[in-house]
């Protein structure tokens, strides 16, 4: 049977690879299922490490007043008597600090790059008497009067580097105060315009604007302005002066976004607003008077009651008639802070100035005049015969003082908006009795005048917070608070060194512009001549 089928298998298989060839291809089949991974290499060598980044800033964490210290680092002596060293302005470009030095007539330099130890460098002299000095971006701007105080002045302006001229400047008469505007368009001259001791010659008081950009000053006249009253005083040569020889600009400070310029008026109890952009006076304010008979705002008015810090409430108005100014924001709004000094005209040809038991007290106000009138009470306290006599009969209703004691807090609009009350008396008693009120080291010995004569004011960004430094001139310490809620400042600390006496002015340097990388506060002595550099950190 095997045979048989044999032959016909091979047939069938004949024909069918037959029709396989003659055929087309067949579709592909399937893949087939992909077979295991083979065992990983062997791992290859480590390349070298990559070279380092850079490093990361530093944290930095926001400082507050509280955690601040106060260190002096640096003294400088001046010179060897009164007036070698009043008013003072910081380069941060060259580390000089700019001193000006009345009694030789130059402008002394001191090298900061060490601040704990300054290096005097070579000064710069002047063909008159410098009165302020101002600095930004490596220009110093020089406030410098006539030999004739009567003249016309001038503002010079130098290279801080090579202290060489850059252009003097034409100003008004005896240009007392300069300073630069935050973007450094524009220099601001207060010129106070006083009267010679005759008061024979009274010059017009003025502002001068300079502009930068151009090289032009513009003088701003008071011409066309009115008494604004509230305590504003127009009395010079007993009436005689016209309103713009009586108006004396003392103090200049500009608003932070450098459009505004607010000039104080110390001898008129009041102050100026200049628009800087159209060069123009837009508002002139009194300041008012303060109330010595108001719980808070009580006085030591004798220097022969024999009790330092007798501090009682009076019938007598203070003028405010601050000296130094500057201008502070606070939640976004602009404010003045001014130090209440006070200044009477005392001329031989005239003078305002006599003392409270010299007045003819009207008994209808002062009903107790004798008492009030004693030494030991109101009588050493000096007054003013050019206000209080409102009826003109020869007998005063009213008394008033010089300088409030105080340093104040102003809106834009120079509206009152905080006053210190009697806060310095009572510090000043409470950290140095010894030298309250003090007169040439006699204790008690200005209360009769104007107290510890608060003449120096200055704010320090710290922060989010604002720090005011309150220079006493009498005193010869410096008071600081916490104004960054100016509705309610808060001190903080007493700064005191004896061999610096009568803080003249005082500057702040910004840690980013700081030798130490930490803030500074300057002060430059009128007495001692004496330049004290303070760290706080």
């Amino acid at each position: 049977m095997k045979n048989v089928l044999r032959p016909f298998c091979i047939g069938i298989l004949g024909i069918s690879l037959m029709f396989t060839s003659c055929a087309d291809d067949g579709i592909d089949g399937i893949d087939g299922i992909d077979g295991k991974d083979g065992v990983d290499g062997v791992d290859g060598t480590d390349g070298a490490n990559g070279s380092d980044g850079a490093d990361g800033m530093d944290a930095e964490f926001p400082i507050t007043i509280d955690q601040l210290s106060f260190t002096k680092i640096g003294t400088f002596t001046n010179g060897n008597d009164e007036a070698f060293a009043e008013i003072s302005a910081f380069d941060a470009v060259t580390k000089k600090l700019f001193i000006v030095n009345p009694e030789e007539d130059e402008i002394s330099v001191l090298d900061l790059t060490d601040a704990t130890n300054p290096i005097k460098g070579a000064s710069i002299p002047l063909t008159g008497s410098p009165n302020s000095v101002a600095v930004h971006n490596g220009i110093l701007a020089i406030a410098v009067e006539n030999s004739d105080k009567q003249l016309n002045g001038t503002v010079d302006t130098y290279d801080t580097d090579t202290q060489v001229l850059i252009k003097s400047y034409i100003a008004g008469a005896l240009p007392d105060m300069v300073a630069f505007s935050p973007d450094g368009e524009y220099i601001v001259a207060a010129n106070e315009g006083e009267p010679n001791d005759d008061y024979t010659v009274d010059p017009e008081g003025s502002i001068t604007v300079i502009e930068m950009a151009t090289e032009t000053a513009t003088q701003i006249s008071f011409a066309g302005q009115m008494n604004p009253g509230n305590g504003f005083r127009v009395f010079g040569n007993d009436g005689a002066s016209s309103f713009v020889q009586d108006v004396e600009p003392e103090y200049v400070t500009i608003s932070d976004d450098s459009s505004t310029a607010y000039i104080g008026l110390q001898e008129n109890n009041g102050m100026a607003i200049v628009d800087l952009t159209t060069k123009t006076i837009t508002g002139l304010v009194g300041l008012g008077t303060k109330n010595h008979n108001v719980s808070g705002n009580e006085i030591d008015a004798s220097n022969e009651d024999g009790i330092a810090g007798d501090l009682k409430n009076w019938n007598v108005l203070g003028f405010y008639m601050p000296d130094a100014i500057d201008y502070f924001t606070a939640n976004g709004n602009g404010f003045i802070v001014s130090a209440n000094e006070g200044d009477s005209r005392d001329y031989d040809g005239y003078s305002e100035e006599v003392r409270v038991k010299d007045l003819n007290l009207d008994p209808a106000f002062y009903p107790d005049f004798e008492v009030l009138q004693e030494d030991e009470n109101l009588g050493r306290l000096k007054t003013t015969i050019a206000n209080g006599d409102e009826d003109n009969d020869g007998l005063y209703e009213q008394i008033y003082s010089y300088g409030a004691r105080s340093f104040s807090i102003w809106d834009t609009n120079g509206q009152l908006v905080y006053d210190s009350g009697s806060e310095i008396a009572r510090r000043t008693l409470a950290v140095a009795p010894a030298i309250f009120n003090q007169d040439e080291g006699e204790v008690d010995g200005r209360s009769d005048d104007k107290g510890a004569e608060p003449e120096a004011v200055k704010t320090l960004k710290v922060g989010e917070e604002t720090l005011l430094f309150v220079g006493l001139e009498r005193t010869s310490g410096i008071l600081a608070y916490n104004v960054t809620n100016p509705y309610n400042p808060v001190f903080v600390t007493w700064i005191y060194d004896a061999t610096d006496i009568s803080p003249e002015g005082l500057i702040v340097v910004d840690k980013n512009d700081s030798p130490t990388g930490n803030y500074l506060m300057i002060a430059t002595h009128e007495v001692s001549s004496t330049i004290a550099i303070y760290e706080m950190k």
